[in-house]
């Protein structure tokens, strides 16, 4: 039996595709700390000044929420990709734009296909799955999309030192921190993923055997 050939991510030249649209990863839970909350809705309000399409996960809570209709509130545009199994539980924005998909792989492509550059805000198990698919995928060379971590208060410090035990062991090259910016006021994340995509993917490299003993 033949295994269809799956067809490769497209990688745009680096630099050559305008910021359009951005991916806003972050947490669901309505518990999180209001000052986040807050800086997602202002995120969202932000991305709806600029022009920028918001693309997100579809969901009217937590984090995810506040961005989604922050960014409606303004008049920007917002596109949410939901996996049918969490629509009820994510309760769905009416006002904004919504496909429903079969599963959160296919929510986990299409967001990526349809946007320019992607945020990490505060979120838990979810957000850090996603950010760690997208970072793998960039490690790898299969996208050059900038990836900006908003964190406040050191909020993903932990995440970077342990990114950090991996080049100091030799798992990692040296350019792999190139793979993301780390801010920690929501003012500075357009302009960091603005300055980000003239950045060439980071080669596939492997550690040489010399090196590692």
């Amino acid at each position: 039996m033949s295994i269809p050939a799956v067809p490769p991510l497209e990688v745009p030249p680096p630099g050559s595709a305008p910021l359009r649209s951005v991916c806003v990863y972050c947490g669901s839970s309505d518990a999180a700390d209001p000052a986040w909350l807050e800086a997602a809705a202002a995120l969202g309000a932000l991305l709806a000044g600029e022009g920028l399409r918001l693309v997100y996960g579809g969901g009217g809570v937590g984090l995810m929420g506040a961005c989604a209709r922050a960014a409606h509130a303004a008049g920007g545009r917002v596109l949410g990709i939901m996996p049918a199994f969490l629509a009820d539980r994510e309760f769905l924005l009416d006002a904004v734009e919504t496909v429903i998909v079969e599963s959160m792989h296919e929510r986990k492509i299409r967001m990526f296909e349809a946007s320019d550059g992607f945020v990490v805000l505060p979120g838990s198990i979810g957000t850090l799955e996603e950010a760690i698919e997208l970072l793998s995928w960039r490690r790898l060379g299969l996208h050059a999309k900038p990836i900006v971590f908003y964190s406040p208060g050191n909020f993903w410090g932990p995440l970077f030192d342990l990114f950090d035990r991996f080049v100091a062991a030799r798992l990692a090259p040296p350019e792999f921190p190139q793979c993301w910016t780390a801010v920690g006021e929501v003012g500075e994340i357009l302009p960091a993923l603005r300055a980000a995509p003239s950045r060439t993917p980071i080669p596939l490299t492997v550690v040489a055997l010399s090196q590692a003993v």
